[in-house]
């Protein structure tokens, strides 16, 4: 348990998970933070997993060198799009 003035410093929160390091005679307290598996379930990381394929087939656009290259690319697709007239 960490006291609270050392907490409040820190800037820590009551309850909220923290991770203790010791190196070479001194210790970190860091925030340890939530990783994928532990946030969501098994049918919601299978969702994610069949979006994620999906998405891995396209269509993709770039890569771009530059933002300038990429920003070219977007005004050509938004005229494109108004040119097509909806029916």
């Amino acid at each position: 348990m960490v006291p609270s003035a050392i907490r409040r410093k820190a800037g820590f929160k009551r309850g909220e998970a923290l991770e203790f390091r010791a190196s070479g005679g001194v210790i970190t307290i860091v925030r340890k933070f939530p990783i994928a598996s532990d946030e969501y379930t098994a049918d919601q990381r299978q969702i994610m997993n069949a979006r994620l394929a999906d998405a891995r087939k396209g269509p993709y656009f770039g890569p771009f060198d530059t933002a300038d290259e990429a920003i070219d690319f977007i005004r050509k697709e938004v005229k494109k799009r108004k040119a097509i007239k909806p029916k």
